[in-house]
């Protein structure tokens, strides 16, 4: 959607990205088969197909940020916003815009996944805390014992993208309960020195911890999908 508006053509998936969704895709085929089979009359199936669709749509809508995201960033060439022609800073104030929506969907959606692991594995993760995160679900499966060859893989995950998560937490948990993340640098450089211009934060660096983020949702997804699609094969032909 995001690319049509920029004049930019259609998304041909490919990679991690292609690999992940067909995992999703073929779970939903799975839980559809077992609908259809057993007719479902605790709808407990037709919720996951529901849940699941959405990570989809979900993931497809962190990846057009992340596209939009780079896209403007491309159109910012100056390293100060006093030095920015108006059309520069309406483009500035776009990346501004889809990295901050990057950032907080790469949490929503590791978030859902969770519930979804949650469901898929009964952890009872709601009895540790009622309203919880991915990473108590992570935490979950070490404490049941259960699962551990993909606790083990996504803790791996975790781990290898841990620095730019943190990055990312830390900035997601500004936006939302204090002030706009971008104007936490501001207020950093005013504290350095009163006077003079206020340099724009790292692009490039906060995108390059974006893409981590992303990589971790994909990776994930990908790795539970995997995961549950053999594990539901094998309790099939058993």
């Amino acid at each position: 959607m995001l690319r049509s508006l920029l004049g930019e053509p259609p998304r041909q998936n490919e990679g991690i990205l292609a690999d992940t969704m067909d995992a999703i895709l073929k779970m939903i085929r799975i839980l559809q088969k077992e609908i259809e089979r057993h007719r479902d009359p605790s709808h407990d199936l037709r919720k996951l197909e529901i849940w699941i669709y959405g990570l989809i749509s979900s993931l497809d809508e962190l990846e057009q940020c992340k596209y939009a995201a780079n896209y403007f960033r491309r159109k910012v060439t100056h390293d100060y916003l006093e030095d920015m022609p108006a059309a520069e800073k309406g483009d500035y104030a776009r990346y501004v815009y889809f990295y901050k929506d990057g950032f907080i969907r790469v949490f929503s959606i590791l978030d859902k996944l969770g519930t979804v692991l949650n469901e898929l594995f009964e952890l009872n993760t709601s009895k540790v805390k009622a309203h919880f995160s991915y990473f108590t679900v992570l935490r979950q499966f070490r404490y049941l014992k259960v699962h551990p060859e993909l606790a083990d893989q996504l803790f791996d995950i975790k781990d290898k993208h841990k620095e730019s998560m943190s990055i990312l937490r830390r900035r997601r948990n500004t936006e939302i309960h204090y002030m706009n993340a971008e104007m936490q640098d501001d207020l950093w450089q005013r504290h350095q020195g009163l006077d003079g211009k206020v340099e724009l934060e790292n692009l490039d660096k906060h995108l390059n911890d974006l893409e981590h983020g992303y990589s971790m949702v994909c990776e994930s997804l990908h790795t539970v999908f995997t995961y549950t699609n053999q594990r539901w094969k094998k309790v099939k032909q058993s």
